[in-house]
């Protein structure tokens, strides 16, 4: 049993340029994506600074948890830890660099990140960037959305419905870079053979209802052919948005640098 790996992005049909950015380091198991925003405000340099900030620190930190600005959570391992003040550390890069610039003023970002330690996979995230496990076919997504709409939907103020076809969609109650601090949520769940994974933008869950993204993802015969399908889907459906996915797919063959990772065993969220 081992996992591939792939990534697809695409500027969409629509805006001019991508302002979503990814990062794959296969030296620290992580895997990142942002999505940028602000337009003018230069939406793509926070979205770079973001994912590049992230993979730097964690290469300079390793998985020692090296204390950031905020204390280490409890309920999650030193590697999550890690990836949570990596996160903290864009945040600052990008708050600074927006009021350093004024061309950069009012730009933000969204960050996914995944760090995968053995069986354990540690996840945070901040804005409207999801994460998603496909398990026996079944998808289940692992972030909530830092979105006004979200927010309703949780408190029963607004269906799904309601929220898939509103005007406010693209309003985010958290997004990096907005302030000095930012609040990030972060969760670990143990991983076992067969399952899938896939970070994305929103330009893809905006275009392709998760019951289509099921389908691509448990009907692909490996992860390229998933990544691209998916990008390809959500231009089909109008490409609206910018649209990046990372697909990490289990399959049966053997070798590649991700079949080292995992001695496998019983599987549940932590």
């Amino acid at each position: 049993m081992h996992w591939d790996v792939a990534a697809c992005t695409d500027k969409g049909l629509v805006r001019p340029i991508n302002e979503d950015s990814y990062r794959i380091s296969p030296e620290e198991n992580l895997f990142v994506l942002s999505d940028g925003l602000g337009g003018a405000a230069k939406g793509e340099v926070a979205s770079a600074i973001a994912v590049e900030a992230v993979t730097a620190s964690l290469r300079g930190n390793g998985s020692t948890g090296k204390p950031g600005r905020s204390a280490a959570r409890a309920e999650v391992s030193d590697d999550t830890n890690s990836l949570v003040h990596a996160i903290e550390l864009a945040n600052r890069k990008i708050h600074e660099e927006a009021m350093r610039d004024p061309a950069c003023r009012g730009m933000g970002a969204t960050i996914v990140a995944m760090r995968i330690c053995g069986r354990r996979l540690g996840l945070a995230h901040v804005g409207d960037s999801r994460a998603y496990l496909l398990r026996a076919d079944a998808l289940e997504q692992l972030t909530s959305d830092h979105s006004l709409v979200a927010e309703q939907v949780r408190h029963g103020l607004m269906t799904h419905q309601q929220a898939a076809t509103s005007e406010l969609q693209s309003v985010l109650t958290r997004a990096l870079g907005m302030e000095e601090t930012v609040e990030i949520d972060a969760a670990e769940i143990e991983l076992f053979p067969g399952d899938s994974l896939l970070l994305c933008s929103d330009g893809l869950t905006r275009m392709v209802p998760e019951p289509e993204i099921e389908g691509i993802l448990a009907q692909a015969s490996d992860a390229r052919m998933a990544a691209e399908r998916l990008v390809h889907r959500a231009n089909e459906r109008g490409g609206h948005d910018n649209v990046t996915v990372i697909v990490i797919r289990g399959n049966e063959r053997s070798g590649g640098w991700f079949a080292k990772l995992f001695p496998w065993g019983r599987s549940n969220l932590i």
